[in-house]
């Protein structure tokens, strides 16, 4: 059986204000350009913060939800950006009531249809999820390969991601699913030190100036600084996030 090449990363949190949009959009920048893989980056929040990160300003007058009602093609949506390779599906305030829309539809596996059709071409599919766990993050967490978690060492963003941790024990999603990556790590802080020490193999993503310096800039730190501590650490977390997809399809195609 041959291999699909498209992979689809989940960048969720059941807590907001972990920095999950500015990893979202720092991994889809990798894929595109350290990966050269032909990438969307999915806006799924209402709030629309990863399409204001890439400059994404409204330019449709197609809302966001209507994909998902199959009133309108993604197609129709989906705008270039300024990385070759990088596309972006952006978001708006219509999807504030998506989850509403998914529990009326009463369809648990819409998101995942649609990526399958996205992806034909794409390879890879990075998805900026809504935080919460409501319909939307159910079926984004059903149907991505790969669920990278944003932890702030700190007790109540650890709990959030056991909670999330029990959820997908409870639907037989697989463990090699989920990533973990401590960010907004501050190594001056003994709280952060202790929680880094507890788990070491987790992927470290420092706090920054470089990165709050992409709400200005509306652009990946792997653009304007490369070899900066955040930079190289992003990088590092991509190339651990490509070695788990080619590890996880390894484990897939043995079992098919």
């Amino acid at each position: 059986m041959q291999q699909r090449s498209t992979r689809t990363i989940a960048v969720y949190s059941l807590k907001g204000g972990v920095g999950k949009t500015t990893l979202a959009v720092n991994l889809a920048w990798s894929a595109a350009a350290l990966s050269n893989r032909e990438t969307l980056l999915w806006d799924l929040d209402g709030q629309a913060a990863s399409t204001f990160l890439l400059g994404g300003g409204a330019k449709s007058d197609e809302e966001a939800q209507s994909v998902f009602a199959r009133d309108v093609s993604p197609s129709k949506l989906i705008r270039t950006t300024a990385t070759e390779g990088l596309h972006l599906l952006p978001a708006d305030a219509s999807l504030r009531g998506l989850d509403r829309f998914f529990f009326t539809l009463g369809r648990k596996t819409r998101l995942q249809k649609l990526l399958e059709r996205i992806g034909r071409d794409y390879q890879r599919i990075v998805l900026d999820c809504p935080p919460g766990l409501a319909e939307t993050s159910e079926q984004v967490l059903s149907a991505a390969d790969l669920i990278i978690v944003p932890v702030i060492p700190s007790p109540l963003s650890q709990r959030a991601l056991e909670e999330v941790v029990a959820y997908l024990d409870r639907q037989g999603v697989r463990r090699g699913a989920l990533l973990p990556v401590f960010n907004m790590v501050d190594r001056r802080r003994a709280m952060h030190l202790s929680a880094l020490q507890a788990n070491p193999a987790w992927p470290v993503i420092p706090m920054a100036s470089t990165i709050e310096a992409m709400s200005a800039r509306h652009e990946a730190v792997g653009s304007f600084a490369p070899r900066s501590a955040a930079g190289i650490a992003l990088a590092g977390l991509w190339t651990a996030i490509e070695r788990r997809l080619a590890r996880n399809a390894r484990t897939d195609a043995k079992s098919d």
